[in-house]
C-alpha cells in the first residue's frame, strides 16, 4: 500500500496527516500507524490524523496516537487539521468539524494563527494536592517550582502508570507560574507517545485553567512549551465550570511525501 501524506507541526507537536474523503485508507491497521509514527523506521511523529467526509460538518478528524491506537482529542493536531483543510481547498470563516470528543470550531487568521475552540470543562478534581480535568482528553496537572529542572519522562511515567491510572492512562503536565500572573511555562508526558512531547495542546489547556488570574470571568493565559507559545482564552464561572475556551498558536506544514507500507 502506498500511503501519500502532509507532515505538520503546531509548537513542535508533529503529526502525519492523510487525506481520508475518499475512504481509500480505511484498511490501515495499529501497526501500519506504528510503522508511519516511528521516528526511526517510518515518517517520524506524536500521531497520525485522517480528514475524512461528515454529513453537517466541514469534515470529521480521525486521530491515532503514536502507538497505532485511535485517541482522544488533541488540541494542537485539531488546529494541525484546520490548516490541512484548507490547504486542500475547503475555505471557511469558521470551520465546524466533529473529532473524538464533538464538535469544534477553528479559525485561520490572516497570520496563519489557528484557534481551536475546546469543550466546556464542568468537573476538576484535586489528587493528592494535584488537579484532575478533561479538555478533551484527561489531564494530570502538577504545579511546580523550576520545571526545566524536573524529569519529565520518568516523574510523568510513574504517574501515568500508577495503579490509578495505569489502566485508561493519563496526560502528565508540569506546570510552572512564571512572574507575570498571566504566563506559564508547561512540559507534559503523553499517554500514546509514552515519552514528553514538545506541546500539547489539551495539556497546555488544562494547565491555563488552572492557572486562571481572573477571579471570574475572561483569561488571557500565555503558554510556554518547549516548542514555542500558545494563549489559551476562556471565561471562568467558578471553581469547577469553564466556557469559551480557545486554544490558539501557530499551525505549519513541514513538509510531504509517501511511503510504502
Amino acid at each position: 500500500m502506498k500511503i501519500n501524506f502532509e507532515k505538520y507541526q503546531g509548537t513542535g507537536n508533529d503529526f502525519v496527516i492523510l487525506d481520508n474523503r475518499k475512504k481509500e485508507y480505511r484498511s490501515l491497521t495499529a501497526s501500519h500507524i506504528r510503522h508511519i509514527c516511528d521516528r526511526r523506521f517510518g515518517v517520524g511523529c506524536d500521531g497520525l490524523m485522517l480528514l475524512g467526509e461528515k454529513d453537517g460538518f466541514d469534515f470529521e478528524m480521525k486521530y491515532h496516537n503514536a502507538d497505532g491506537r485511535e485517541a482522544s482529542m488533541c488540541g494542537n493536531g485539531g488546529r494541525c487539521l484546520a490548516k490541512f483543510a484548507y490547504a486542500l481547498g475547503i475555505h471557511k470563516n469558521v470551520y465546524h468539524f466533529l473529532a473524538a470528543d464533538g464538535l469544534h470550531e477553528a479559525e485561520i487568521d490572516t497570520d496563519g494563527t489557528v484557534s481551536l475552540k475546546m469543550q466546556d470543562v464542568n468537573h476538576i478534581s484535586k489528587f493528592h494536592g494535584d488537579f484532575l480535568l478533561n479538555t478533551g482528553s484527561p489531564h494530570y496537572v502538577k504545579m511546580v517550582n523550576d520545571v526545566m529542572n524536573v524529569d519529565v519522562f520518568k516523574k510523568g511515567r510513574d504517574v501515568r502508570y500508577s495503579k490509578e491510572f495505569e489502566q485508561e492512562g493519563i496526560n502528565v503536565n508540569f506546570v510552572e507560574q512564571l512572574p507575570d500572573e498571566d504566563k506559564i511555562l508547561v512540559r507534559t508526558y503523553e499517554r500514546g507517545v509514552e515519552d514528553e512531547t514538545w506541546s500539547c495542546g489539551t495539556g497546555v489547556t488544562a494547565a491555563a485553567l488552572i492557572c486562571y488570574h481572573n477571579e471570574n470571568g475572561f483569561n488571557d493565559v500565555e503558554v510556554k512549551t518547549l516548542g514555542g507559545t500558545l494563549t489559551v482564552e476562556f471565561d471562568r464561572i467558578d471553581d469547577n465550570h469553564y466556557n469559551n475556551i480557545w486554544l490558539s498558536g501557530p499551525a505549519e506544514k513541514i513538509f510531504e511525501g509517501s511511503i510504502e507500507l
